[in-house]
């Protein structure tokens, strides 16, 4: 009993360690979009980490609290002249922020089917992206999609905006803008995530701290 509770102490310390150096690399922008969305730098490995080393209960609790420090530090500045209702502003904190922030916390789920632990964590850490990159979409679609025309005019897709604007209306449209503005985003985060995970996979004592070879 004694051993699992030292065990679990050092899971919640090296967790909250975690969480305090994701938020702080949050903060080190290369490129920020004016309704949410930015390219930092790594702040996603760490929390991806927990996940990897501790399984998705301790991985997922991690990115919750995550996703709730990004909540308060960064919810005024997406939602700010929307124009949102209360259960609006509640929707965008949950898919912008804790459900996206969660998202992180399945960083192992190749850990187990994957021997070779730079193809596991860089797989599990691209799939994470990817399901963060859905509750983004889901959230640009249902909350910003009003904001598709801006965009592909004005707010940055003007080199090919008049021909989606062209080809598409009403819902579709919508989808397209939430597919391109997000992507404006996770994509480059994603690609720089995955070769920082495999890296520091590689390196042999955070290897051993994560049980693996």
């Amino acid at each position: 009993m004694k051993n699992k509770t030292n065990d679990n102490t050092v899971k919640l310390t090296v967790s909250a360690i975690m969480v305090a150096m994701s938020t702080v690399l949050s903060f080190i922008k290369f490129s920020e979009l004016p309704y949410g969305g930015s390219v930092t730098l790594f702040s996603f490995v760490p929390i991806l980490f927990v996940g990897y080393a501790y399984g998705a209960k301790w991985g997922l609790s991690a990115g919750i609290v995550y996703g709730i420090l990004q909540t308060v530090f960064g919810i005024s500045g997406a939602v700010a002249g929307a124009g949102f209702a209360w259960y609006q502003v509640l929707l965008c904190a949950m898919l912008d922020y804790i459900v996206a922030g969660a998202m992180l916390g399945l960083g192992g789920m190749f850990k187990k089917a994957v021997r070779n632990p730079q193809a596991s964590f860089g797989l599990g850490a691209l799939a994470a992206c990817v399901l963060k990159y859905i509750s983004h979409f889901l959230s640009g679609y249902i909350l910003f999609g009003t904001y598709a025309e801006w965009f592909f005019t004005e707010g940055g897709g003007m080199d090919y905006g008049a021909g989606i604007l062209a080809a598409y209306s009403g819902n579709t449209l919508s989808v397209v803008y939430s597919l391109i503005y997000n992507a404006t985003f996770m994509l480059p985060e994603t690609i720089i995530t995955v070769i920082m995970a495999c890296i520091i996979i590689s390196v042999k004592p955070l290897r051993k701290a994560c049980g693996v070879k």
